[in-house]
C-alpha cells in the first residue's frame, strides 16, 4: 500500500514538471511554472521518507539543511551578471551528485548484473564529465580561465580509455575499486579537455548541453534506484536541454557538431575608443544622443552582456519610462543567444519590470527595424554584426542576426571598439548609420535620463 501511495505521488510530481515546464515557455507564466514545478519537487521529496527501511534520516536532514541554507543564499546574493556562472556551478554539482551515488552503488551491485552495471558505468562517465565541463564553464564566464587550444584527438583518447576501462570492469566479473577510481578520474579529465577550448560566444550552448548531460545522469540513477521520479525527471531536463542546445545552435546558424569541436569563439582584445585599423567610427555626444530619442516615433534597445556587466537594466527602464512620458514608443529586440546564458537578457529585464509584452524575439523584430527611427545596442556585439549577413568569409556568415543596420539612425553605447566573443571586429560601428557613445552603460543610461528630462 505505501509503495503504491509513493508511486502515486511520483507520478502527480511528474505531471508538476510537465506543467511547470509548458508554462516557463513564456515569460507572463514563467513564475506561475516555476512554483508548480517547484511543488512537484515538494511533493517527491516528502514521497520519498515514505519508502520502507529508509535509514540515517538525520544525515539527510543535516544534507537538506545544508543544500538549502546553501542555495537560497546564492540564490539572493549572486548578482543577476553571474547568473550563468551560477546555473553552471548547480548543473556540476547535480552531475557530481550522480557520480557520487553511482560510486556508492558500485560497492552494493552484484559483479555479475550487466545491465544495472552498464547503467551505473553511465551514470559515472557522464556524470563526472558534467561536474568538470560544468566548473571549467563556469570558470570561463568568471573570467578566470582562458581559453586553451587542445588536440582534439586527445580528448576522444581519453574518453575511448574511460568507456574501455568500464568494459573491462563490467566483464571482470569481481569488485575492481582502484580502476572504478581511475575510470571517474578519466572522465574528468575528459570534461575538461572538453570544454577548455570552446570558446565564450559558445558557452550559452555548452552550458545547455552540460544541463542535458546531468539531466541523463539523474535518469541513469532513477533506473539504479528504481526510482520513477528521477527516471522521468532526468528524461525531463535532458530532453529539454538537448532541444534547447539544438535551437540555440540553429539560431548560430551553426551544427552543434562545429560548436563542439572547433575553437571557434575567442575574445579578443580591446581596441582605442572610436578605431580598429584604418577604420574610425563616429561618435556622438549625450545631449545630441537625448535630442534623436526624444523626438523619434520608435525607440529599439537592443541589450546584451555589456548592460548586465554594467548592472543597467533598472537605468534601460528609467529611460525607457522618461521616452513614453513623451510620446516614444519603446521596445527591446532580444536575440537567442545574447547573453551567457537562455534567457538572460529576458530575465536581467524583467528584474526591472520591463514589460514582458516589450520583449520582441528576433524574428519579429526584424519586420519592425525598417521602420524604427532609432536602436540603442547596449553592450550586444556579435548578435547585430552585419558581416553575418554581408561577408562570406566571416566566421559569423550565416548567422541570424538583429539587423540594426536597417533602422534609420543606430546608437551603439559600449566602453570601447572590443570585438564581441567572437573575437572579429563589428562592422555596423563603421556603418554610415552608426554613432558610438562610448562609456559605463549604466552611466550613460542616467546620463541620457537626466538630458530627456530637461528637454
Amino acid at each position: 500500500m505505501i509503495l503504491q501511495i509513493i508511486d502515486i505521488c511520483y507520478l502527480v510530481a511528474v505531471v508538476l514538471f510537465i506543467i511547470g515546464i509548458k508554462l516557463m515557455s513564456h515569460p507572463d507564466s514563467a513564475r506561475r511554472g516555476n512554483g508548480i514545478a517547484l511543488s512537484g519537487m515538494v511533493l517527491a521529496i516528502v514521497a520519498s521518507f515514505l519508502t520502507p527501511g529508509l535509514n540515517n534520516l538525520i544525515l539527510i536532514f543535516i544534507a537538506m539543511a545544508l543544500g538549502t541554507v546553501g542555495g537560497l543564499y546564492f540564490a539572493k546574493s549572486v548578482q543577476m551578471t553571474a547568473m550563468p556562472q551560477l546555473v553552471s556551478f548547480f548543473n556540476g554539482m547535480g552531475g557530481a551528485a550522480a557520480a557520487l551515488i553511482g560510486l556508492v552503488e558500485y560497492g552494493d551491485l552484484p559483479v555479475t548484473d550487466i545491465g544495472k552495471g552498464a547503467v551505473l558505468m553511465a551514470s559515472l562517465i557522464i556524470g563526472s564529465i558534467s561536474f568538470s565541463g560544468s566548473m571549467v564553464a563556469m570558470g570561463k564566464l568568471q573570467g578566470v580561465i582562458k581559453d586553451i587550444r587542445i588536440n582534439k584527438i586527445l580528448g576522444f583518447l581519453v574518453l575511448a580509455a574511460a568507456v574501455g576501462l568500464a568494459v573491462y570492469v563490467l566483464y571482470a566479473g569481481e569488485p575492481l575499486p582502484m580502476l572504478v577510481y581511475l575510470l571517474i578520474l578519466l572522465a574528468l579529465i575528459y570534461g575538461l579537455l572538453f570544454v577548455y577550448p570552446i570558446g565564450g560566444a559558445d558557452m550559452p550552448v555548452v552550458i545547455s548541453l552540460l544541463n542535458a548531460l546531468t539531466g541523463v545522469t539523474a535518469a541513469t540513477t532513477g533506473l539504479l534506484y528504481d526510482n520513477k521520479v528521477m527516471l522521468m525527471g532526468g528524461i525531463l531536463v535532458g530532453s529539454a536541454g538537448l532541444l534547447l542546445t539544438l535551437l540555440m545552435a540553429k539560431a548560430m546558424n551553426r551544427s552543434v557538431s562545429n560548436i563542439l569541436f572547433t575553437s571557434f569563439g575567442t575574445a579578443s582584445g580591446a581596441s582605442a575608443p572610436g578605431q580598429s585599423g584604418d577604420q574610425v567610427a563616429k561618435e556622438i555626444n549625450a545631449y545630441d544622443t537625448a535630442i534623436l530619442l526624444a523626438y523619434a516615433k520608435r525607440v529599439v534597445v537592443v541589450p546584451g552582456y555589456g548592460l548586465a556587466v554594467a548592472q543597467a537594466q533598472h537605468a534601460v527602464h528609467d529611460l525607457e519610462k522618461i521616452l513614453e512620458e513623451k510620446g516614444v514608443e519603446v521596445l527591446y529586440g532580444i536575440h537567442p543567444v545574447a547573453g551567457r546564458m537562455p534567457g538572460h537578457m529576458n530575465v536581467l529585464l524583467a528584474e526591472s519590470d520591463v514589460p514582458y509584452d516589450k520583449l520582441i524575439e528576433m524574428d519579429d523584430m526584424n519586420e519592425q527595424l525598417p521602420n524604427t527611427d532609432v536602436v540603442m545596442v547596449i553592450g550586444a556585439n556579435d548578435v547585430v554584426n552585419p558581416a553575418a549577413n554581408d561577408d562570406p568569409s566571416s566566421p559569423i556568415y550565416g548567422m541570424p542576426i538583429l539587423e540594426v543596420n536597417r533602422a534609420a539612425n543606430v546608437i551603439v553605447i559600449k566602453r570601447s571598439m572590443s570585438s564581441g566573443y567572437a573575437g572579429i571586429q563589428n562592422a555596423l560601428f563603421f556603418d554610415a548609420k552608426t554613432r558610438m557613445l562610448f562609456g559605463d552603460a549604466k552611466k550613460v543610461l542616467n546620463g541620457l535620463v537626466n538630458e530627456v528630462k530637461n528637454m
